[in-house]
């Protein structure tokens, strides 16, 4: 299962993720984090030119990864979108030092209902610049408008025993049928599933039976949060990418060591679909 894990940047470039207690992750320790990866079969690393994490790649050197990066969304007043596409391109691809990526990927997934926008991609794509086209969602619901069956060929949602959406709605098994590849995200919901109960900020208190029922669970079944979690989204049917974040390489290498060991369990249901709990977007500032 380890190589159906990718790395996640956004540490790279800036601190990121509830639980992160180190800030922004050295250049340093990121090649560490990328040569353990390597020697573990990692090959994708996801990336986002708001991250700003692409230079600190490109200096480590990453012509062997399949590198999946991600446009922010289109500003408003944009005259030439092809023109703003081709100067995101091809500033990230300067960063990055390579001339194409595995993926190119839209921050916001209403962009691609853009006819304009949905051609240069194609063009790209042709041109072998970019290798497949996606989006990245927050919801399920996102998918319903999209030419998903015919056009994208991957789609990055968050996946995680809270946030059940994807798989409820049915959009993993039909994704899979379109031939589309899932990259889910958010496997520990930014570390908030990895934490003990006395250090889950007082903002999530409204969900305490929630988290009651996972600390007696993992109690109950001598299991750790990040085998729990990790198992259940890598051995979901369908799944083809676990994207994870590290903030140092002996993170990945505990990782990398719990997925070493099998597990014969029934997960607990705690899924939710509050918004307010499964959206990072909708956290306070602080904690997303």
């Amino acid at each position: 299962m380890v190589e159906k894990l990718g790395i996640g940047t956004a540490q790279f470039g800036q601190r990121y993720g509830i639980s992160n207690k180190f800030g922004k992750v050295s250049q340093s320790e990121a090649e560490n984090i990328l040569n353990l990866a390597k020697l573990n079969s990692i090959d994708i690393i996801d990336t986002a030119i708001s991250y700003n994490s692409e230079s600190c790649l490109g200096n480590i050197g990453v012509k062997e990864y399949k590198v999946v990066t991600k446009l922010p969304p289109v500003p408003n007043g944009v005259k030439n979108i092809c023109e703003w596409i081709d100067l995101q391109i091809k500033s990230s691809l300067k960063r990055l030092r390579v001339n194409s990526v595995y993926g190119l990927l839209l921050h916001n997934s209403e962009d691609y209902k853009n006819s304009e926008l949905r051609e240069k991609f194609k063009s790209l794509k042709a041109d072998k610049i970019i290798h497949k086209i996606g989006v990245s969602i927050y919801s399920p619901n996102e998918l319903n408008n999209l030419p998903c069956e015919n056009e994208i060929d991957i789609v990055q949602a968050p996946i995680n025993l809270v946030d059940q959406r994807l798989v409820d709605s049915g959009w993993l098994k039909k994704l899979n049928s379109y031939g589309v590849e899932v990259h889910a995200r958010s496997v520990f919901m930014q570390g908030l599933l990895l934490m003990p109960k006395k250090l889950i900020p007082q903002s999530f208190m409204a969900w305490s039976s929630l988290w009651n029922k996972w600390h007696d669970w993992l109690n109950t079944e001598n299991i750790t949060a990040i085998e729990a979690c990790l198992h259940y989204v890598l051995t979901l049917p369908y799944v083809n990418r676990a994207i994870i974040g590290f903030e140092a390489a002996n993170q990945l290498k505990q990782i990398v060591e719990s997925l070493k060991s099998s597990l014969n369990i029934s997960y607990l249901d705690i899924s939710n679909r509050e918004e307010d709990l499964v959206n990072p977007s909708m956290w306070p500032t602080h904690e997303k």
